[in-house]
């Protein structure tokens, strides 16, 4: 009898120990910076992973250009998510850690037009010059898309002759809106930017022939407060489990 006591004894003694958290588990708050192109994707996944992971993620959401420009200029995040070269430029600037950039997901230039417009033919490169030339007034970003479509435009020789009609919303704005309030009829941004959107209606991608894919990588910050739980959340979002949020939005994981 005396032995079982001692052994409830022992037991009972043993069970704080038991019951106690794993010291090296830490829930972490992670402060992300990353592009609207990608958003609805990362709204999807990551209450997946603060479920799974007990860290919380807060996310402040912007243009390529603008989230580059508040990091170059001493903001404070743990990830940054923007367009491949421009964490490549952060990284060489050492505001992110050398070796840290992760392809997310990659993505295609898509074209819209005001919701009860003319659908114009995007078939082709050609086609797409003419819906250019025939528009009254042309929209695109100010993000990796807006950079290709004005080399594009000057290539195919009517950049003079589109230019009084070309309306450029500042980085992170939507094209979709400009469409949606009548401030243009044609559009172009990613393909994610586009398709669900509301007022517009979404043509599809640039044809093969004159198609531009941008990647999306994430960077960790140099000063990041919560690496490890950064680099986790960088894992899960480019895990094959990722995919189906990140092909919902017409993207393609990275």
């Amino acid at each position: 009898m005396r032995a079982f006591v001692t052994a409830i004894a022992v037991c009972l003694l043993a069970l704080p120990i038991i019951l106690a958290p794993d010291r090296d588990a830490r829930a972490d708050e992670i402060k992300l910076m990353a592009v609207n192109a990608i958003k609805e994707a990362l709204l999807e996944l990551i209450p997946t992973f603060e479920r799974s992971s007990g860290h919380k993620v807060t996310t402040i959401w912007g243009g390529t250009e603008a989230n580059t420009k508040r990091i170059s200029g001493g903001e404070v995040v743990d990830l940054v998510i923007v367009a491949a070269p421009n964490i490549e430029k952060l990284i060489a600037e050492g505001k992110l850690v050398t070796g840290s950039r992760a392809d997310v997901t990659k993505s295609g230039i898509g074209v819209a037009v005001r919701a009860g417009l003319p659908k114009p033919d995007i078939s082709s490169g050609e086609a797409v010059k003419n819906a250019v030339l025939a528009a009254r007034r042309v929209a695109y970003s100010s993000g990796p898309s807006g950079f290709y479509l004005v080399d594009l435009f000057r290539t195919m020789g009517i950049a003079g002759q589109i230019k009084d009609k070309v309306k450029q919303p500042p980085s992170g704005a939507q094209v979709s809106d400009l469409l949606a309030r009548d401030e243009a009829d044609l559009g172009f941004q990613q393909v994610s930017e586009l398709q669900h959107r509301k007022g517009i209606d979404y043509l599809g991608p640039l044809p093969a022939d004159i198609q531009h894919t941008t990647v999306f990588s994430a960077g960790l910050h140099a000063a990041a407060t919560a690496p490890e739980a950064a680099k986790a959340l960088v894992k899960f979002l480019t895990a094959p489990e990722a995919g189906p949020a990140i092909r919902k939005i017409g993207m393609e994981p990275g």
